[in-house]
């Protein structure tokens, strides 16, 4: 007989691990679940930058070890062994995977980052999981880490890095690995983890010159910053573009995974009156992802009686503007944030 050790159902329903329904070894690897799920799921996303992916390689991660852990020689703490395994099977999939080419660069832009339209594996990551991390690890340096790291800003930067580059970077410099545990888990000598770590940071840099407190959201949402929130929701559920149009920066950039970027006020403002409305009526609720302000957006079709889920968008705004709007059109994400599947 078997039992199963599924993911979180705030994780969302990926494919479950089947482990023995009884002994005290599926007790002890079932407490290795509960420990280190959320951790990995959290370094395979920032490795992969899609939520589902890193679902789905955590679950092959944990079945890796269950078939594997006869090997497991204690010479390493379990928590490096399953990193080990975690960091080496994302780095296949990313050697593998050719629609993961490393976008060009196009330079800083207005302290932006890269766009996600040109990303279509790039996904949000929901707020209220990070914060079960964060209460399993407290400290404020892990918070402000991981603020900072979680921030799509980063998240698309660090999608420039090529594949053993990018796991470096996340290992030393997110979760603060040494150079030589980060050689042993991926293989390679100190000297060359050294340079690679110095590539990294170098292109990095180059996207966010004043270092990794650039890439972070601000700490708290002001007053300022929650009606403009309410504003974009207002502005989608009165069907009035124009109400949009005068938060917006003059630099504004809105980019759809998927589908396409527009830059500046004038291309913005032309694309929100062409195609705002033109799928029919919305209805808005605020959500919190990558640690900063968004918004889960259902539409109602003519003829249709039912808001169905329709995009995720994530918003950054500064100095009393809408400054980026990055949106996913991915209904499948609405359950992993606990959002309602209908709305009437």
């Amino acid at each position: 007989m078997r039992r199963t050790v599924g993911a979180s159902e705030q994780a969302g329903n990926a494919a479950d691990l089947e482990v023995p329904s009884s002994g005290p070894e599926a007790g002890d690897f079932a407490e290795l679940v509960r420990r280190h799920r959320r951790e990995l799921h959290l370094l395979c996303y920032r490795l992969l930058g899609s939520f589902e992916e890193a679902e789905d390689h955590v679950q092959d991660v944990l079945l890796r070890a269950w078939r594997s852990r006869e090997d497991f020689e204690g010479r390493s703490s379990v928590r490096t062994w399953l990193y080990r395994i975690a960091t080496n099977a994302c780095l296949d999939t990313l050697r593998r995977d050719a629609r993961r080419a490393v976008p060009a660069s196009p330079g800083p832009s207005a302290g932006l980052g890269p766009s996600v339209a040109g990303m279509p594996w790039l996904q949000p990551y929901p707020d209220h999981l990070l914060d079960e991390l964060a209460a399993d690890q407290p400290g404020p340096e892990t918070v402000a880490v991981n603020r900072e790291t979680m921030s799509l800003a980063f998240l698309a930067t660090i999608q420039l890095l090529p594949p053993r580059q990018r796991a470096v970077a996340i290992l030393r410099d997110v979760g603060g690995w040494s150079a030589a545990e980060t050689a042993g888990l991926l293989d390679m000598t100190v000297p060359a983890v050294n340079s690679a770590l110095q590539r990294a940071r170098a292109t990095l840099r180059d996207q966010w010159p004043g270092g990794r407190l650039e890439w972070a959201p601000a700490a708290r949402s002001d007053p300022g910053q929650r009606r403009l929130l309410q504003t974009y929701i207002e502005a989608h559920e009165q069907a009035d573009p124009e109400m949009l149009i005068a938060v917006l920066r003059h630099d504004i950039r809105l980019a759809i995974s998927r589908v396409g970027e527009w830059r500046g006020r004038d291309d913005v403002a032309a694309a929100l009156r062409g195609g705002m409305n033109s799928l029919g009526r919305w209805r808005v609720l605020p959500i919190p992802a990558n640690g900063q302000p968004g918004v889960a957006g259902y539409v109602r079709r003519p003829g249709e009686s039912v808001f169905v889920p329709f995009v995720l968008t994530l918003l950054r705004f500064d100095q009393g503007a809408l400054v980026d709007v990055a949106a996913f059109e991915q209904p499948s994400l609405f359950a992993r944030f606990g959002l309602p599947a209908a709305l009437t």
